[in-house]
């Protein structure tokens, strides 16, 4: 187990040492929509539900606690909780208002930043805003579908605008050296009341707030023997048209592929007026064997005038694309 040192242990058991091992890929920030201490949040996860947090940050100064340690299962972010590969995110509980409309407060501000670059240390998860569900890096809990079962906004509007503008920018520039000091947090709100906007952690060159991109779509072509075949998104066969810099990812589901042999999975950019195509760009996927799936991200910057499309080639026959999923960041 790993225990964060600046947080209050408060251990829930038998979660603690019951549930499986992970390695911890991704921090996933949530609301607990109650005006809540750490102790509080603790007490809820004990004593009312069978679900539970890493971690719990309050509205006070320093008022973080760990609940379980970051190398065990806790269950506060479904299909981020622990995957088949033993990778899983680490939770993180915050107190908000009732409609958690409130943005993060100084305070929750310099634990966020300061558990997130532990983070990074610890256990080296990388600093990037998570591009696909399964990727690592940072997140919010509404950030994918395959995070919450049910479906969610949390942690809110304001603080998905602050984890984009202030939380993450401010982690990366700590990690990295370009800031240190943390400032004077605000004293707790009471009654439930909304605070003040926190004031912006000072970042050189903040990154630019990305849009989230995300898009179902059932069925797919058959991958005739040796052809690369583009797979179709929503509108068309192009997943972002340039100029843009993007972080995405393409899972897809195959059926026949035993027959097929090795299937494989590629971006390549388009040029709008004339259909000339880049050149392969550097990642694929092999695939073998039974029906499957498959994923395949690419971070890369795509000119004006450009699609980004994504193709598919099986060696031999039988193989079709049943499914497809994009997920990930753009900049524009």
């Amino acid at each position: 187990m790993a225990w964060y040192p600046r947080a209050k242990k408060l251990e829930l058991q038998p979660e603690s040492d019951a549930q499986q091992a992970i390695r911890p890929t991704q921090l996933i920030l949530h609301s607990i929509v109650a005006n809540w201490t750490a102790r509080r949040t603790y007490e809820f996860w004990r004593d009312s539900t069978n679900l539970e947090s890493h971690f719990g940050i309050g509205y006070g100064d320093r008022d973080i606690a760990q609940y379980i340690g970051t190398e065990t299962r806790a269950d506060a972010n479904a299909g981020a909780n622990r995957r088949s590969d033993g990778s899983g995110a680490i939770s993180v509980e915050t107190a908000s208002n009732s409609k958690a409309s409130d943005p993060w407060n100084a305070s929750q501000v310099e634990e966020l930043i300061a558990l997130g670059v532990w983070a990074h240390q610890r256990h080296g998860i990388p600093l990037r805003i998570c591009r696909t569900s399964g990727d690592p890096g940072f997140g919010y809990h509404s950030m994918f579908a395959a995070w919450s079962t049910s479906g969610t906004a949390c942690p809110g509007p304001a603080r998905i605008k602050q984890f984009k503008t202030v939380v993450f920018p401010g982690i990366v520039a700590r990690a990295t050296g370009k800031t240190s000091a943390p400032r004077t947090p605000t004293a707790p709100p009471k009654n439930d009341k909304p605070t003040a906007p926190a004031t912006a952690v000072p970042v050189e060159d903040p990154m630019p707030a990305p849009t989230t991109l995300h898009e179902s779509v059932a069925g797919g072509p058959d991958l005739p023997a040796g052809e690369w075949t583009e797979l179709p998104a929503a509108e068309d066969t192009a997943i972002l048209r340039g100029p843009c810099t993007y972080d995405v990812g393409v899972s897809a589901t195959l059926s026949g592929t035993g027959d097929a042999g090795r299937v494989q999975m590629r971006f390549v950019h388009v040029d709008i007026e004339t259909r000339r195509r880049s050149a392969a760009l550097p990642v694929d996927v092999y695939v073998r064997g039974g029906d499957t799936g498959t994923q395949v991200s690419r971070r890369g910057a795509l000119p004006a005038g450009q699609y980004l499309k994504i193709e598919a080639l099986a060696d031999g026959t039988g193989a079709a694309v049943t499914h497809r999923t994009v997920d990930g960041l753009v900049w524009r």
